[in-house]
This record gives structure tokens, C-alpha cells and sequence, in this order.
């Protein structure tokens, strides 16, 4: 049994199935990615875990014990979601303090700390908050609440370049003094790619895998030159895209790269986690 069981979870929306059948495991003090284009059911499988929906079908459980209904555990998962769950009127100082009835173990002097570095006005209401601002005040709350796993769902949207790196900093610093389950569901992969350890992918509501990231970029490589050797190549491999410009042919195999020479004309490098995302959800 893992950390967190997700197993044989649906979710359906009316007609529409949101998730069907999805069955991941998640260890204790891991960073994971979670990826998806959009629609894919990242947000409502979060939502799940913190009990923010209920299930059609499955459970989701958390050292054996369900989510579901259960105080114990959810106190214990913090969810930084793409809604404020707080009084828009209410100010980012008063918020803090108010998360801490919730979270008895949220860091105040550590979530100051952060919003002098961000520069966050704690002083402001809510509703006042730019985008990128009100952000950096649910990340700062995520990172100061001391939750045992932290679900991160679009942390850094509005975020500009510098607050980026800030964040992906300071989420690092904060894992290497306190590990925990984090998992960090996004849309610009190639900057998380770095930090994270073991990658899911949803397509279309279901798990089209879960994968360390070093063995999914094992399994990922591009085969470019004249469009006719590039075809007779990839006869017979898993091919998950391919890109044509004149006579010339670049294609997308999840497989392991070969080791000995490559018939003339032929170039092979790697593919990022990124673009593996891109060919795989595209195909």
C-alpha cells in the first residue's frame, strides 16, 4: 500500500465523465507532475482528494484510511486551487492568521518571511490582489502550512518570470528542510521539469501513465533527416508524432533510443519532458 491510493476513481458531470477508472499511487515525500492538457480532469481529481467533490465510483485513500468525510486525514492535505476559498474582503494578514485555526502548524514568522520576499502587501484585501499577486498568496500559504502532502494546482498563473523562478526556488529550499508529498499539476512543464521526480499524465480523463521522469525521457527520442529514410525507420516503432517541412521528416518514438549506427542521412537526439508530453497527449 502507497501513501496515497487512488483506486478506480470516476467522475462523472452529468453526460460527461470527467475521469473514468483512474488508479494512481502516490509515496511519501516525492514531488510528482501532474499533466494534462486542459480538460483532462486535473482539477477535479484534486478536488477529490480533498474531498472538495465526491466520487462516483472509487475511493481515495491516505494511509489506508479514506478521504472521504474524514477531518483526521484531510488536515493533513493542503490544496492550493485556482479559487481563493477565502472572504474576497478579507486581508492577506487576517487570512494567514485564520489558516493557522486550520492548520495549526502553519509557519506565520516563515509565511511573513515569504511575502517580503515576494513582496506581498499582507496589508491588502483579497479582491485587490492582482493575479499574479493573489498567486503568490496561495503559494505562500501552501509552503507555510506544513501540510504533510501539498497539491498544487496551476501555482504559478500571472506569475511573471522572476516570481516563477522565486517560486520553484523557495518550493525546493522548502522540500529539502521539510519533505512531503507535492504534487504540482501545470501547464509550463519545462520549467517544473527539473524538480519533479515521477510524472502522471491524464488524456481524456484517464491515466495514460505514471512514470519516473527519468525513465519516461529514457523511453522518448526524434529520428529527423530525408522524409523517405525517416519513414522507413520508423516502420514497425511506436510512433507519437511526426513533423514534415519540404523533404524532410522529424519523428516522435516512445522507445528506447538505439545504441549502434544509424542508417546515412539520419539524426537522432532526445526529447524533453515537455515535448514528450506535447507528442503523447497529441497522439
Amino acid at each position: 500500500m502507497s501513501y496515497i491510493d487512488v483506486k478506480n476513481i470516476s467522475m462523472h458531470f452529468g453526460s460527461t465523465v470527467a475521469l473514468n477508472n483512474v488508479n494512481i499511487s502516490l509515496d511519501k515525500n516525492k514531488i510528482y507532475g501532474l499533466l494534462g492538457r486542459n480538460g483532462a480532469g486535473k482539477s477535479t481529481l484534486l478536488n477529490l482528494m480533498t474531498n472538495k467533490l465526491f466520487p462516483t465510483n472509487g475511493k481515495i485513500l491516505m494511509n489506508g484510511e479514506p478521504v472521504q468525510e474524514n477531518d483526521s486525514i484531510l488536515s493533513r492535505i493542503y490544496c492550493m486551487s485556482e479559487k481563493t476559498m477565502y472572504p474576497e474582503s478579507m486581508k492577506v494578514n487576517a487570512a494567514f492568521k485564520w489558516t493557522k485555526k486550520f492548520y495549526p502548524g502553519f509557519d506565520m514568522a516563515y509565511a511573513i518571511k515569504l511575502s517580503k520576499k515576494f513582496e506581498l502587501n499582507t496589508k491588502k484585501a483579497i479582491k485587490n490582489l492582482s493575479t499574479g499577486y493573489t498567486s503568490i498568496f496561495k503559494i505562500i500559504i501552501a509552503l507555510a502550512c506544513n501540510a504533510e502532502t501539498i497539491l498544487l494546482d496551476e501555482p504559478i498563473l500571472g506569475l511573471d518570470a522572476f516570481h516563477r523562478d522565486l517560486f520553484y526556488r523557495d518550493l525546493l529550499t522548502n522540500y529539502n528542510d521539510n519533505p512531503r508529498t507535492i504534487v504540482i499539476s501545470t501547464h509550463l512543464i519545462e520549467e517544473a521539469a527539473d524538480i519533479i521526480e515521477e510524472v502522471i499524465i491524464l488524456k481524456e480523463g484517464e491515466v495514460l501513465l505514471q512514470q519516473s521522469v527519468e525513465d519516461v525521457l529514457s523511453k522518448g527520442y526524434t529520428v529527423s533527416g530525408p522524409a523517405g529514410k525517416v519513414d522507413a525507420y520508423v516502420a514497425g516503432k511506436q510512433t507519437i508524432g511526426e513533423d514534415t517541412m519540404g523533404g524532410l521528416k522529424s519523428a516522435y518514438l516512445f522507445d528506447k533510443a538505439p545504441e549502434g549506427p544509424l542508417p546515412e542521412g539520419l539524426e537522432i537526439t532526445k526529447l524533453d519532458l515537455q515535448q514528450m508530453f506535447i507528442h503523447l497527449t497529441n497522439s
